[in-house]
């Protein structure tokens, strides 16, 4: 009684064929053939889980139909895949897209008059402006001009991101129903804006796997900000963590100061040959306690401290920029040499990317302008305008940006009309989840394309909407996956990274 079809590895085929043998072995024997069987199958681990869920109390019989009933589907990727590789620059507290590339010229005779309610349309506010007795529009005070051959307009706080207008896909019409950061920083992340779901990077490496032998398949990189005035986010482990997926599936962060990992270098005086010893007696006491329980997580733990192993060459390897050609300072640009800057995850980002890191995540803070926009988001662009066209030159010309995704984007965008005192030369923004603007490159990205229209006010979509869920869905569809059929069972649902509600893939940014 073959109770599961096979996968490519062959590893279901092989455990029905066993409960067939053991089965046909406790009937001949005269015993119950269910008795004990699930705590046998339980020292067969899978990824799904789905042993440590279901073999215990059950029988075989019962597991076999929940091993049937697995959503993982074909073997990934579902079909030939563009991108092998992702980096992710988020832009925290979520930049403004009337000041950096949703153009809104006619917003200049709108000085100080109120929002139309023919425009706002009863949109809920944050509390941090719905006291306003007025909602007056702020025009932006920066020019714009067209690049490239779509015409993109493109502010002028980013002319190196301007140049490369041919380069990148810049979507005008992103939508998120949250209002507030902690739930659309990771509803961009995880897919929901309740904390405890797998991030996108955990989601890809687990359904891709590792590229690379001694670094881990998923790096976080956390840039400084100079400003002093500029409006710092909080953002937390959570929005890298592998959630319900195995444990060694979430984001390794790469510190900028002192030791880049914690905790993976020897104590003083323990040479590397007595740690490799101590390992090796690990990973036989890890492995009985895995054949007793079944515990996924105790594998988890052994591929950890492997990783963390390698890493001790690999790391040091790794930060140590003192190779770099002085050309590669010059298109970074003076920044890149210290530790910590945009510029220099930016590089770090790169060299992570050709050491064969699947998903490079960068934070960068200090977007959040509420208040002193004027002042403030000159800086903040400055500081990621020339990492940010090094970084896709860089690529290019390596021959690595035809199958690295690259893409930088905050989590929601701001209102036109002014949050607190407005003045032609001051002003801030509050959140605004309508609509807001982000930019994709590589991997399989079609260049030179510019998608979705807003109003003349930037406050709402009138052309071409792109909700969260479709632009993870197209992500997905990048690296070769079908967003509906990837999934993992977890509390008796199959649960995807982009929900139960439709998403579709935007196929205009596609080449």
């Amino acid at each position: 009684m073959n109770l599961l079809k096979p996968d490519a590895e062959g590893h279901y085929a092989r455990i029905a064929r066993a409960i067939d043998r053991e089965l046909a072995r406790r009937f001949a024997a005269g015993a119950h053939p269910l008795d004990a069987l699930a705590s046998e199958m339980a020292r067969e681990e899978s990824r799904r889980r789905f042993f440590a869920r279901g073999a215990r109390g059950i029988g075989a019989l019962a597991l076999g139909s929940l091993l049937a009933e697995s959503s993982e589907g074909a073997k990934l990727p579902h079909f030939a895949p563009k991108a092998k590789r992702f980096i992710y620059l988020h832009l925290v507290g979520a930049p403004p897209q009337m000041e950096t590339y949703d153009y809104k010229p006619k917003m200049k005779d709108w000085f100080d008059k109120d929002l139309p309610d023919s425009i706002r349309q009863g949109q809920r506010l944050t509390t941090m402006t719905s006291g306003q007795t007025r909602f007056p529009i702020a025009p932006a005070i920066f020019k714009f001009a067209q690049h490239g051959r779509s015409g993109a307009w493109v502010s002028e706080l980013l002319p190196n991101i301007a140049r490369m207008a041919d380069d990148i896909a810049i979507i005008r019409s992103m939508h998120t129903e949250a209002i507030n950061h902690e739930p659309a920083i990771t509803f961009f992340q995880t897919g929901f804006m309740i904390a405890g779901r797998p991030c996108l990077g955990s989601w890809i490496s687990y359904g891709l796997g590792s590229m690379n032998q001694d670094l881990p398949t998923f790096v976080v990189l956390q840039a400084r900000h100079n400003h002093p005035k500029a409006n710092v986010q909080a953002i937390s482990a959570r929005l890298w963590s592998a959630g319900f997926l195995p444990g060694q599936y979430s984001g390794v962060s790469l510190r900028s100061s002192g030791d880049p990992v914690l905790f993976i270098n020897n104590p003083d005086g323990v040479p590397a040959s007595v740690r490799r010893q101590m390992l090796d007696g690990l990973a036989a006491m890890n492995q009985a306690t895995f054949q007793k329980l079944g515990d996924p997580e105790t594998k988890t733990r052994m591929a950890q401290y492997e990783m963390a192993f390698k890493m001790q060459a690999s790391v040091p390897e790794l930060t140590d920029v003192s190779k770099e050609p002085e050309s590669t300072w010059k298109m970074y640009g003076e920044d890149a040499r210290k530790p910590g800057s945009f510029a220099q995850t930016c590089l770090m980002a790169r060299r992570l990317a050709e050491r064969g890191v699947r998903f490079v995540q960068v934070y960068h803070r200090g977007w959040d302008v509420h208040a002193n926009l004027p002042e403030v988001l000159p800086s903040q662009c400055r500081e990621i305008d020339q990492p940010c066209y090094a970084l896709v030159q860089d690529l290019k010309q390596r021959g690595m940006l035809d199958d690295t995704l690259v893409i930088l984007a905050g989590e929601f965008g701001r209102t036109i009309y002014c949050q607190g005192k407005l003045t032609p030369t001051d002003y801030g923004r509050d959140h605004h989840p309508r609509c807001f603007s982000l930019w994709m490159a590589g991997g399989g990205v079609k260049g030179g394309v510019v998608h979705g229209e807003t109003d003349d006010f930037s406050y709402n979509i009138t052309a071409d909407p792109v909700h969260v869920r479709d632009f993870q869905a197209t992500i997905m569809h990048l690296f070769g996956i079908d967003h509906e059929r990837f999934t993992y069972k977890y509390q008796g649902l199959d649960v995807r990274l982009t929900g139960v509600e439709k998403a579709e893939v935007v196929k205009a940014v596609l080449a």
